[in-house]
């Protein structure tokens, strides 16, 4: 399920949510260094962590999915924001240098479809940041934050989703080691667990981020073209093909239920060239 743009924005006002944002946003200095005058596009709700872009890069914008919502930002300056569909993102091919993701890749339909699409709209030697949910940590399992929902990711997976679709992972970070407990007496121990948590390496983050540079090779996988559901109508006559009779049931001959044509529905999928007929009352079906 993904979060609306009212409880992300609301969880972000809140004490544990300043403590998130300044965490993750901590890691992502350096990446926000090297967008000096680069066209840069956050994915997502990447508001928290997007606002320093503004002074260094050439250009700036904020595509939010359409199933969570769009607010202007940044509020108090000229809109950069818009709405999008993440798969088909409104964007040239290689429009950017470097893309920041956060709390979407997690609530997406189809992830490789998704990559494919920043793939696309980087230009070639591109960066992308994405910040998601670790399947191992405390944040994943609590639902009362935007990092509990969707589907968290593990090292490996991520590793795996950014490879086959034209993505060499560079930079590996963690944070949010503190536990997402919003009391405002336990989250002046934050800082302590978050340098504990760095110092140790510690498994249990609640967010991966990671750097990873677009390829020019952007390998083909073999996708499974996906089976929809096709209702046809078909109009067949009860007079069956070649002359042959139609068995009639008790009583179809006194209601003229014989020759009576049936509309029959047929899968689009595998039996395209499947042909039902079926008696009025529900008789035996035959296939062709």
């Amino acid at each position: 399920m993904i979060v609306d743009i009212v409880s992300l924005q609301q969880f972000y006002q809140t004490p544990l949510g300043q403590v998130a944002q300044r965490f993750v946003a901590r890691t992502l200095v350096d990446f926000m260094r090297g967008a000096q005058d680069c066209r840069m596009v956050g994915l997502g709700y990447a508001a928290p962590f997007l606002r320093p872009a503004i002074a260094r890069c050439e250009r700036v914008n904020l595509f939010m999915p359409a199933r969570q919502g769009v607010a202007h930002w940044p509020p108090d300056e000229k809109n950069l924001a818009c709405l999008v569909e993440p798969l088909v993102l409104p964007a040239v091919d290689g429009a950017y240098e470097r893309a920041l993701v956060a709390h979407l890749l997690e609530n997406v339909g189809d992830p490789d479809e998704f990559l494919h699409e920043i793939w696309r709209i980087l230009a070639p030697g591109g960066r992308v940041a994405i910040v998601v949910p670790n399947r191992r940590g405390i944040w994943a399992r609590v639902d009362a934050t935007p990092f509990g929902q969707g589907r968290p990711y593990s090292v490996s997976q991520l590793g795996s989703l950014l490879h086959r679709n034209g993505f060499d992972a560079q930079v590996w970070t963690e944070a949010l080691y503190v536990p997402p407990i919003s009391s405002q007496r336990f989250l002046r121990s934050a800082g302590l667990w978050e340098r504990a948590g760095l110092r140790l390496r510690a498994p249990f983050a609640g967010v991966h981020i990671v750097e990873a540079t677009r390829q020019d090779q952007r390998p083909i996988p073999v996708r499974q073209r996906s089976r929809r559901l096709r209702l046809s109508p078909r109009l067949s006559p009860a007079s069956s093909h070649a002359g042959a009779p139609v068995p009639q049931r008790s009583g179809d001959a006194c209601h003229g239920n014989a020759a009576r044509p049936t509309l029959s529905y047929v899968h689009g999928g595998a039996h395209d060239g499947a042909i039902r007929r079926a008696g009025r009352s529900g008789g035996d079906e035959v296939e062709r």
